[in-house]
């Protein structure tokens, strides 16, 4: 009856631990995305600062010729 007191505690140690490591790498790949949409912002943050600039001059040109027409 001891051993298989002892055999469940094990498995059960076991378990735990891996699904520590499990939680472990989840939360740490979370993270990791987390850092990446940061960047990818941060490098594409001038770019759509940029379209905007040039959809406001098209807009702008397009005003001036309709009222020169």
């Amino acid at each position: 009856m001891l051993l298989i007191v002892w055999i469940v505690v094990v498995v059960v140690v076991l378990a735990l631990v891996v699904l520590g490591g499990v939680a472990y790498g989840v939360f740490g790949a979370f993270a990791r995305l987390g850092r990446e949409a940061a960047s990818f912002e941060r490098e594409v943050r001038p770019v759509l600062h940029q379209a905007q600039a040039t959809a406001a001059r098209a807009a702008e040109s397009r005003e001036r010729r309709q009222t020169e027409d």
